[in-house]
């Protein structure tokens, strides 16, 4: 959705561009410009372009308004709950609140749980009474 309305968005701000840019002022706009003085009257009449101009650039500015507000609102990471935190920040929160620690470290082992491995190239002792 909100990838439709940012494509929405561009393309009000596109067409107040043009739309702007059109309007004749002192210079005649972007039509005299470019050699047209008399394109404009010729499709909207003498006054028709005027007015026709300043309408849609009213209403194109209130459409670029509103858009720019619902877009700040819908914007991720703000509008009514605030600035959302992060998924590490959320995850040491709730581990602060249930009071758990991760393990960081291996567990050690008592060393008579640990078997006896002979260095390299000596042989392995056997007690006397096993093996025979």
């Amino acid at each position: 959705m909100i990838t439709l309305l940012t494509i929405l968005h561009v393309i009000i701000c596109i067409c107040l561009i043009i739309v702007v840019l059109m309007q004749s002022a002192k210079g005649e706009g972007l039509a005299g410009a470019f050699g047209g003085s008399g394109i404009t009257g010729a499709v909207f009449g003498g006054r028709g372009a005027a007015t026709f101009l300043t309408k849609a650039t009213t209403g194109l500015a209130i459409a670029f308004f509103l858009s720019c507000i619902i877009l700040s609102f819908l914007a991720p990471g703000t509008g009514r709950g605030g600035r959302k935190s992060s998924s590490m920040a959320e995850e040491a929160r709730k581990q602060a609140t249930q009071g758990t620690v991760p393990a960081t470290s291996v567990p050690a082992t008592t060393p008579e749980a640990q078997p006896q491995v002979p260095p390299p190239g000596e042989t392995p002792q056997t007690p006397p009474g096993e093996g025979q």
